[in-house]
């Protein structure tokens, strides 16, 4: 929990002056826990952001390691961040951004067992992944928690975001969107390519769902926002909730 001295209310006092969020929502992002899966991308901005709001813990999780192709549009990562693994990377640049904040490099790949566990001793989570697989382990784990979930995507120049929170009877989840079922699946940046700053776009549109979420502000639930990044264009879709999905239908 980040300590709101004097210090800090001159540092959060853009946010003190919103009326949506004042101090009663600045102290709750100070006792937040969040988890974002992923350090590429998507986890870039979301981390950057994140920690200048001053959420009070922030796990990130990434197995993975900086390579020079990732600099086009990882953010959070520099040359100096070269072969080093990219949660201890996005962890340290967390900590420079604001050294208050808890930030806990997570270098390791996550099993459903560790993402059920993480997810329970979160308030939100954050899936910056790149691929279906990981994105339904994660929304599994937050169902069965309990706990928000806010999902991106982004890939050639188009990007998606979704809220899901299982603790409102109403709110869809992942699987309700796609089910995992059939051939259904998104490719990697390095099949398909994917322009730097959309990543940005998203992520910075999932930092926004989370910090309004964890300081008490209701999230856009119920909608698939798509943005076009060729066009310019932001659609909204709504999504209901599936009586049926497998996952989310018992709870």
């Amino acid at each position: 929990m980040i300590e709101l001295n004097d210090e800090a209310l001159l540092r959060y006092s853009r946010h003190i002056l919103l009326p949506e969020i004042d101090i009663v929502g600045q102290q709750r992002l100070s006792r937040a826990r969040a988890l974002i899966v992923g350090a590429g991308g998507l986890g870039s901005p979301v981390a950057l952001y994140l920690a200048s709001a001053g959420v009070g813990q922030i796990s990130i999780a990434d197995d993975d390691v900086v390579e020079l192709s990732n600099l086009q549009r990882q953010i959070v990562h520099d040359s100096d961040s070269l072969g080093r693994l990219k949660a201890e990377s996005a962890a340290e640049r967390m900590r420079c951004i604001n050294p208050e904040v808890d930030a806990r490099p997570l270098a390791r790949r996550l099993d459903q067992a560790a993402l059920d566990e993480l997810a329970a001793g979160h308030d939100l989570v954050l899936d910056c992944s790149d691929n279906f697989t990981t994105r339904h382990a994660v929304n599994r784990a937050c169902v069965a928690a309990g706990t928000p979930l806010v999902s991106g995507a982004a890939v050639r120049f188009a990007g998606q975001l979704a809220v899901f929170d299982p603790r409102d009877a109403a709110s869809p989840c992942y699987h309700c969107l796609f089910p995992d079922e059939g051939e259904a699946g998104d490719g990697p940046c390095a099949t398909f390519g994917v322009l730097s700053p959309l990543v940005g776009v998203i992520g910075s549109l999932q930092a926004v769902e989370a910090v309004k979420l964890l300081a008490g502000i209701a999230p856009h639930l119920g909608r698939l926002t798509l943005y076009d990044g060729l066009s310019g264009e932001f659609r909204q879709i709504k999504v209901p909730r599936d009586p049926a999905c497998t996952v989310c239908s018992a709870r």
